[in-house]
Parts: C-alpha cells; structure tokens; sequence
C-alpha cells in the first residue's frame, strides 16, 4: 500500500502492458500497488475483487475508481451487501485473486505483507508466480526479493508474464526481440561532463531501460552506452535482466 513512485509506474505500465496482450487485470483495489494495476488497466479489462460487500469499496478514496471498474470491467465480492471489511476479510480476499488468475505479480512487498499471502496461496493454486526485483536497500522490495530467491519468475516487463503464460491459455507468445547492433560510436561525439551527469542523474538503485535513459537524456545512443561503460569499468553501474541498468 505504501508503494514508491517507481512501483507505481512499474504497475501500471505492466497492467497496460498485459491489457493490451489480450489479459484482464485482477486485483485487490487496495491503495497503492493495487489502485495503480486497475488504473493501467481500465481500457483493455479489470476485475476488482473487495474484503467486504459490493456496496463497501475499501479505502474509501478508491469508491470512484469502484465505480468506473464496475462499469468497464467487474466487481466481485464472497461477502454480503453491507459487509464492512475486517482484517481478517482481507487474506480471504487475497484468497479470491490468486484462484482467479493464471499467474500473481508481485511488484512490491515489504517482509510482511498481504501479498506475500497471496503469493503463498496461488503457488497452492498451482499458479504462476512472478517477482519484479527491487533495491535491497528499500524495505519495500524485501518480500518480492524474497519470493525471487525462492523461484518467482523475474519480471522486468509484459513480455516476461505472457510468453510464461500463454502455453497455459492457447494466446500467441510476444515474440522475443531480434538482436541490436550496437550503436556505431563514431557517429556522435564522445560524452562531455555534462552529459555525463545526466545520464549519472536518471540513474538510481532502481532498474532502469537503456532506451529509458536514451528518451530522457535525449543524448545519442552512442555517448549513453558510453558512459554507461565507464560506470560498468568503475565499478559504480549494476546490470539486470531485461537490458535494465542501476546504480550500484
């Protein structure tokens, strides 16, 4: 629920993602994590599974967002009209996605936290289970950095979800990118100081695409895969999966 900005637009660039691959979004319209997966979703199929009666949207801030779903997607609910959610309504909701889905992703967890239940649970469901990693230094990746080492599947983007599930539902896997030539360093430049602190500058503990870099420094391939060899050669640069770099 307390998730970082960079959580958020991992969420719902995945939910917008996987929409528009032909699969509906489930999930619990809890703040956070939650509100932003319906929120990417909304055009292309959400279902939005609630702790306590249809006429209960919890938090009440997300009644609007209830609303829209309800219209565009489905609501779903085990509990009576008037049911105000408790506690212990929440894992049992958990229970609700995890046997509505064919895979559950983690985007961000801290140690203890509901969705590591419904982690749990749809492992016991014989479900897929996906991770997206995080910093070790932020608690709230500790759980999904957890599932990780306990075999979730690492997700970087969509493509990493639907070719593991599409042998499960019949739907054409994303084909896998060709290989890229590396950029012709003779075409641009070496980096000066000052591109080198804007690349320095759209770098963190967070991974990052190269191509991200590239749109947000608007620098040329070229002087940004340089400077991201020199980091490499510094010992300062931490490549992931997926071509996504960090800051060590």
């Amino acid at each position: 629920r307390n998730a970082s900005l960079a959580g958020i637009k991992m969420a719902r660039m995945l939910a917008a993602d996987l929409g528009r691959d032909g699969y509906a979004i489930v999930s619990g319209l809890a703040r956070g994590i939650d509100t932003a997966a319906h929120q990417g979703s909304l055009a292309t199929g959400t279902i939005g599974v609630l702790a306590g009666g249809l006429d209960q949207p919890y938090p009440p801030e997300n009644a609007g967002l209830c609303e829209e779903i309800a219209e565009r997607g489905a609501i779903i609910s085990e509990m009576p009209f008037g049911w105000q959610p408790r506690a212990q309504d929440f894992p049992r909701r958990n229970r609700l996605v995890a046997g509505a889905v064919l895979g559950l992703v983690v985007v961000e967890a801290a140690q203890r936290s509901g969705s590591l239940i419904s982690a749990r649970l749809a492992g016991e469901m014989g479900r897929l289970v996906f991770a997206v990693p995080g910093s070790p230094l932020d608690p709230r990746a500790a759980g999904a950095n957890g599932l990780l080492k306990d075999g979730a599947t690492l997700v970087t983007e969509a493509s990493d979800i639907s070719r593991a599930i599409a042998p499960l539902t019949g739907m054409r896997a994303p084909d896998v990118p060709p290989f890229e030539e590396p950029p012709d360093f003779l075409a641009a430049p070496p980096p000066g100081e000052s591109d080198r602190a804007r690349v320095i500058e759209a770098l963190g503990p967070t991974p990052v695409s190269v191509d991200e870099i590239i749109r947000h420094t608007g620098l040329h391939p070229a002087q940004v895969f340089m400077v991201l060899l020199e980091l490499d050669l510094a010992g300062r640069l931490e490549r992931h999966a997926g071509g996504h770099v960090s800051l060590v």
